[in-house]
């Protein structure tokens, strides 16, 4: 996902290591416009991200329902649970960003 200029990140979850899967992340940033937008993906031992879906949420109660309903199945089919995630923001060009907002 990436961060525009006056785009924030909301937050970052992920889930411990699922053998044979990879690990489960889901990304949430605000944008201009004020509408969020969310990506979710399974990034696999070699480092590939796949499984990516997107959407687009109104609000804060949007999100806290989308962590639930995420938090819930991913309980109930591999036995984990999503946490809050370190995450880092860079450049294109692979520097580190300051800040969460641009």
């Amino acid at each position: 996902m990436n961060l525009d200029k006056g785009e924030e990140i909301v937050g970052g979850w992920a889930t411990p290591h699922i053998p044979q899967v990879g690990i489960y992340k889901l990304l949430v940033k605000k944008r201009r416009d004020g509408k969020i937008e969310w990506a979710h993906f399974i990034q696999r031992d070699n480092g590939l991200k796949e499984m990516v879906s997107r959407g687009e949420l109104e609000n804060q109660e949007q999100v806290d329902a989308l962590l639930e309903i995420t938090h819930r199945n991913l309980k109930k089919f591999c036995g984990v649970e999503l946490q809050a995630a370190d995450y880092e923001v860079r450049t294109l060009d692979r520097k580190k960003a300051s800040d969460t907002k641009h």
